[in-house]
């Protein structure tokens, strides 16, 4: 199967897109301050829930940013190829 261009781009714009996102998500939860991701300095349940949501995010965003870039190496390498 080939990507189009435009898909191939969508998809890895959107793995980098994931990756700003959750990076700041990230820095913002291990600074939190409303008591909501550490009670008492300990790690609470909101804590490693959304530090869990990060990480698939994180692996699925990596994948999905794979396959575009993929995608437009093969496009590219059909293109010099014709």
């Amino acid at each position: 199967m080939t990507l189009s261009r435009p898909l191939s781009w969508f998809l890895l714009a959107f793995g980098v897109w994931s990756w700003i996102i959750w990076i700041t998500f990230v820095r913002n939860l291990v600074k939190d301050g409303s008591g909501l991701a550490f009670d008492d300095g300990h790690p609470t349940a909101y804590f490693f829930v959304h530090l869990t949501l990060a990480v698939v995010s994180f692996v699925w965003g990596t994948i999905i940013g794979g396959i575009g870039l993929r995608g437009l190496r093969a496009l590219s390498r059909t293109s010099r190829t014709s």
